[in-house]
């Protein structure tokens, strides 16, 4: 077949059942879908899912320029827009051009690298507080735990308040319901949200307690974000949207979307990590005694951001984690005109699917995928991989703008949980995972601490 044959024939792919495609499939188990997808059909594969046709992309050549290269002919596809527009609005993840332009460049000086030095302390100091209240032989869910931790963080670090035990209650009681939302169900894509069914009814409602709590911290914070010609101004991500609406330039309803999106994006990512940093650590139990004694040679006292910067062990593990257990373990995008990829002609308006699953655990760009090897991430043996054989955080311009902020952080918790605790799984067997908007272990992650 000739090159200019081949660009216009459709992607190899796995074969569907009538109306649903392969969405069945991948509902059953969106992870070996994945995996069996990449294993079978290479570069780029074609699959149905019902009403959507979508394009996934194994290649890292070929995320890259999704993703970087080619950024521009590409946005957040539209049924993503619809299914998430309800609970995040129009914040930053979600909106488009110029929109999200302008706030981008306002959130950025909230996230610069001297600011995050400075909110460390904060980090660390709940950090201690949470396993302050464990004690050995405790059997923890690491998940919950972190969760509760990771919000407090964000809360105090992004939005400049200290959460209540009730408030938190609150937000991590509505995670489930927004969770079970954006399980793969192929009768529910089909499903329109006007449907009074139980499912559409505990999301609107868990949207609804999400906002209040949203409203009420930004009633409390106005009027103390400070002014914008002063010397040293409150630099949290309310405090500058806070003075941005008072000069006229973020509408309420903006405000909240941003706020809202913070909350729960700039969360949930780091604790997944920490959960199953926790989990590797704990099966493998060499892996944490050299973290252990990496812990003891830097630390004197509370870990500190010079501190963060000198765990390279550390480092190397959490780079790991994110590599077999990407919390967002797949990117949608959607062409704004028809591309050529991987030799093959992708019409305007379909999915385009990089899934960070598939690629992070494939053979063709990591020798002995499945095993857990911090050491694969030294200089020497990082050497000639492909860039976006990972990418936990997406890439180009509309990467996750919370990276650097999410990395301390998750640094520092895990130094001040190896400090102290080692860890002990007391699952039967893996975990089982569940896709969603992120990747959840099924029913937590049982970890008994004991006193090192």
């Amino acid at each position: 077949m000739s090159p200019q044959s081949r660009s216009r024939s459709r992607p190899p792919g796995p074969r569907g059942d009538p109306i649903f495609g392969n969405s069945r499939q991948y509902a059953r188990d969106p992870f070996g879908f994945l995996t069996a997808c990449e294993a079978a059909y290479g570069d780029v594969v074609s699959v149905d899912f019902g009403p959507l046709s979508a394009y996934v992309l194994t290649n890292p050549t070929d995320v890259e320029r999704v993703l970087v290269g080619d950024h521009e002919r590409y946005r957040k596809p539209e049924f993503q827009a619809d299914e998430l527009g309800r609970l995040l609005g129009n914040g930053l993840l979600l909106s488009e051009g110029e929109t999200w332009r302008r706030q981008r460049d306002l959130a950025t000086p909230a996230f610069n690298m001297s600011r995050i030095a400075d909110v460390a302390d904060t980090m660390t100091a709940h950090a201690e507080a949470t396993v302050g209240s464990w004690s050995t032989g405790d059997e923890l869910d690491l998940e919950a735990e972190m969760a509760r931790l990771t919000v407090r963080i964000i809360a105090d670090a992004m939005l400049g308040v200290d959460l209540s035990a009730a408030r938190v209650r609150t937000i991590q009681e509505a995670l489930d319901p927004l969770g079970k939302r954006f399980e793969p169900d192929p009768v529910r894509f089909v499903t329109p949200d006007w449907v009074p069914t139980r499912g559409n009814r505990d999301f609107e409602d868990a949207v609804e307690r999400l906002e209040g709590v949203v409203d009420d911290i930004v009633a409390e914070r106005r009027g103390t974000e400070g002014d914008a010609d002063a010397d040293d101004p409150p630099m949290d991500l309310l405090s500058i949207l806070l003075r941005a609406q008072n000069r006229g330039g973020q509408t309420d309803r903006q405000l909240r979307d941003e706020v809202l999106t913070m909350l729960l994006a700039g969360h949930d990512t780091t604790a997944l990590t920490l959960t199953y940093a926790g989990y590797l650590l704990a099966e493998h139990p060499a892996a944490e005694g050299r973290l252990h004694a990496e812990l003891d040679s830097v630390l004197d006292g509370a870990p500190t951001f010079a501190d963060a910067r000198e765990l390279t062990y550390l480092d190397r593990v959490l780079q790991e984690t994110m590599r077999l257990y990407p919390p967002v373990y797949a990117i949608f995008r959607e062409p704004l005109v028809d591309v050529k990829l991987g030799g093959y002609r992708i019409p305007e308006g379909a999915a385009v699917m990089c899934p960070q699953w598939a690629v992070h655990r494939s053979p063709r760009w990591w020798d002995d995928p499945e095993r857990f090897d911090p050491d694969r991430w030294t200089r020497d043996r990082s050497a000639g991989r492909p860039r976006f054989a990972h990418f936990p955080f997406g890439g180009g311009p509309r990467h996750c703008i919370g990276k650097q902020f999410s990395l301390l952080e998750a640094r520092l918790i895990l130094a001040v949980i190896g400090r102290e605790y080692r860890l002990d799984y007391r699952g039967d067997g893996p975990p089982d995972l569940q896709g969603s908007l992120t990747m959840h272990p099924e029913g937590g992650m049982p970890i008994r601490v004991e006193r090192r």
